[in-house]
């Protein structure tokens, strides 16, 4: 199978940008530097961002006689954005769970790639296994990492989902991306409200609201940023970002905002029940808060009649 064959069904699986590494252990340089980043504590009470290192430090170690790492970028930019009054979910929350939805696409990547290399062998990844995705998402030269520590994929921006496929092929390797942020811009560390993002291009969990209304659990502590009207992450940085500027939405039909979600107002989470719960979050990430969650995130709102316009609505 050559480049162009292989282009051609990485897009017909709705990839903005793909590219292919060569799986191998990852450099010393950038092992230290994530290191750095958990030992320094950001890593808040993600634990698991420090389990399985052999695995994150060699994808030889996810799948034997691995050869190739096939990343793909799937946009999930929205067509519309919800009222600025609302309790405001994350982007990447508006549609169906991107787990589901890019794996079901990159299956069906790999079983072409079967037909053609009897006997070859694959382990699709999709923020499940403990790879670093950045890591080889610039390696196979699909975008770089930007001063928010999102990869910004070139003419797509920021707002796309990352998903690999380990596999035995021995596919020729993309040139890695060597993009950049644009010389001093900071409107990311700027716009950040909890003044996570450093100018090293790494974000501390402790401040950061994505982490803060997802993972984080338990009862808020004193001295967090004020979530204003965010309920389930934050788009604060990527709303900043001019890389995101004049994007095309996506065009990934299981990505399309949930009239359900967008429709939510306060009064609306506040009297959810489990059932009704279950039912509206089905298929979304947004189960990964649970309801207990988000009717924590809920009472540390603004309150409408408080709230401006967010962060989001800024572009």
């Amino acid at each position: 199978m050559n480049t162009e064959q292989l282009d051609s069904i990485m897009r017909s699986s709705g990839a903005v940008a793909w590219g292919v590494a060569t799986a191998e252990s990852v450099d010393s340089e950038a092992w230290e530097r994530r290191e750095r980043w958990i030992s320094d504590g950001n890593n808040a009470r993600m634990d698991y961002l420090d389990r399985y290192p052999d695995v994150r430090r060699d994808p030889r170690n996810l799948l034997e006689e691995a050869r190739s790492v096939i990343v793909a970028a799937y946009s999930y930019y929205p067509s519309r954005r919800q009222p600025a009054d609302a309790p405001q979910f994350a982007w990447y929350a508006y549609g169906r769970d991107y787990h589901e939805v890019v794996r079901a696409r990159l299956e069906r990547v790999a079983s072409r790639l079967d037909e053609v290399y009897d006997g070859a062998r694959f382990r699709i990844c999709v923020d499940t296994a403990p790879l670093m995705e950045r890591y080889w998402a610039v390696k196979a030269g699909v975008g770089f990492v930007g001063r928010n520590a999102q990869l910004i994929v070139p003419g797509h921006g920021s707002a796309c989902f990352l998903g690999e496929i380990v596999t035995t092929i021995p596919l020729p390797a993309s040139t890695p991306s060597e993009g950049a942020c644009p010389d001093g811009c900071d409107l990311c560390i700027r716009a950040c409200p909890g003044g996570a993002i450093s100018r090293e291009c790494t974000v501390d969990a402790r401040r950061c609201l994505s982490y803060l209304t997802i993972e984080h659990r338990g009862a808020f502590t004193d001295g967090m940023p004020q979530l204003g009207r965010r309920i389930y992450g934050c788009d604060a940085c990527q709303s900043a970002c001019p890389l995101n500027r004049g994007i095309s939405p996506t065009d990934i039909p299981e990505f399309l905002p949930s009239e359900a979600l967008m429709s939510l107002t306060d009064s609306d989470i506040a009297t959810l029940t489990p059932e009704r719960f279950s039912s509206i979050f089905s298929h979304s990430a947004v189960k990964r808060a649970k309801l207990a969650g988000l009717l924590r995130n809920l009472s540390a709102l603004t309150p409408r009649s408080a709230a401006g316009p967010p962060s989001e609505d800024k572009i």
